[in-house]
């Protein structure tokens, strides 16, 4: 969520520099049988289910897990929203199926290794390592519940609304009048108070109150035990034996926790993110792939955001947001270089230096290695100030490689976007 917002918010939009503050912007997402199991272990009711990754596999949970069901729901497994809705590219349409559990095995083996494309995946979309076989349950009621953090409190907020299944944003539209939401004191924790302005907010039709009010805050509970970004549930379900059932829920959770969520963050699936991104990690860089075709290197966050905005003023778009951080040693310059040029779609690269704690002669040297190792087929445009930037410029003239200068970031700005359209 987090991320789809600021790709949005720097593709689109000049007005972008008050998010420059917040250096790190990766979070841990993970799969919905995943968060299943994690709300299970804080006492939160979720459908029983199995995530299985063969047709093998597949048989013997049918055997073993669901003997007398006659339905069964199959679900897709990709970190992407927008599942039921999506097509695969073999021509299967929608990545949630419910099927008659003799079937199950045949829709799932569809599925199974196949690239399914959400409106969230882009056009490239994602491939399915895993399917989650779930029971059908007889749903009466669904609902809409969150849990995330919010700057005007300084703390968690709860959202929820009587209405749910669908988008929050399409909620929003067409339902303001039923979304609540309920700030929760981070020092205080959440009050049964709290918890039955959520739940009568949820407006329930026949799960009993004081055992909803006990699934609130479990679920407050593991959303700050596990140090989350994001808890949503969507749906949030009565069924009709009266239970209060997490259907289908998104779970996020802050990096910076890493440390100490070793059991958590053992959960993340690289297969499922921007190689890119990937590499940038192991790098310790902070990088987040776009759609345009300026690849972008600078040092400093605000910086960077600064950069991509005077590329989108001058009519050109940037590839990416890369900060290379104050301290970044020559190698993590090279491996920088080499996230750049493995991106087919850049046509220009524009490395931006300030140099206050970071020295132009680092990044100059990285910048000469990176020539060595990576063959660049496409312009680079270098703009170098502060400490050391004769030095670095120095170190970029005797290397002999052509590249473009530019005395400040209007003009490397404009050179970049004219050496890409070239």
């Amino acid at each position: 969520m987090v991320r789809a917002l600021l790709k949005r918010l720097v593709s689109n939009t000049l007005t972008v520099a008050g998010k420059s503050q917040h250096h790190q912007l990766r979070r841990l997402n993970i799969h919905e049988y995943q968060g299943a199991e994690l709300m299970s272990k804080y006492g939160i009711n979720v459908p029983k289910g199995v995530a299985v990754s063969s047709a093998e596999e597949i048989k013997k949970a049918i055997q073993e897990v669901f003997p007398n069901e006659n339905e069964l729901v199959v679900k897709s497994q990709i970190l992407a929203g927008g599942r039921g809705l999506g097509t695969f590219k073999n021509g299967l349409k929608g990545g949630v199926h419910i099927v008659k559990a003799d079937e199950a095995d045949q829709i799932a083996g569809k599925m199974l290794g196949q690239i399914l494309v959400t409106k969230q995946t882009g056009p490239q979309g994602k491939v399915v390592s895993k399917v989650y076989i779930c029971e059908k349950l007889a749903l009466i009621n669904e609902m809409y519940f969150a849990i995330t953090l919010d700057r005007k409190t300084a703390g968690p907020i709860i959202i929820a609304c009587s209405k749910g299944g669908t988008s929050i944003e399409d909620l929003a539209e067409k339902y303001p009048d039923m979304i609540i939401k309920v700030p929760i004191d981070v020092f205080q924790g959440i009050t049964d108070e709290d918890a039955a302005k959520v739940v009568d907010g949820l407006a329930l039709k026949a799960a009993d109150k004081k055992a909803a009010i006990d699934q609130v805050k479990k679920l407050y509970e593991l959303f700050c035990a596990c140090d989350c970004t994001l808890l949503e549930i969507n749906p949030l379900a009565e069924t009709s034996d009266s239970q209060l059932v997490a259907a289908d829920a998104k779970l996020n959770f802050d990096d910076n926790a890493a440390y100490r969520q070793k059991e958590i963050f053992a959960y993340r699936d690289p297969t499922q993110e921007d190689p890119r991104e990937v590499a940038a990690a192991k790098a310790d860089l902070n990088y987040i792939g776009l759609d345009g075709e300026i690849g972008c290197m600078v040092n400093g966050a605000g910086l960077a955001m600064a950069t991509m905005d005077i590329i989108k003023l001058h009519g050109g778009t940037p590839a990416n947001f890369l900060d290379v951080g104050g301290n970044a040693s020559e190698s993590q310059v090279v491996e920088a270089f080499k996230i750049l040029t493995s991106d087919e779609k850049v046509k220009a690269i524009l490395v931006n230096i300030f140099g206050g704690i970071m020295r132009c002669d680092i990044i100059a040297s990285g910048i000469v290695n990176a020539a060595k190792q990576v063959s660049l087929k496409v312009p680079v445009v270098v703009r170098l100030e502060g400490t050391n930037v004769d030095q670095g410029k120095r170190i970029l003239k005797e290397s002999g490689m052509t590249l473009v200068t530019a005395e400040d970031l209007d003009d490397a700005a404009e050179k970049a976007v004219k050496a890409a359209a070239s």
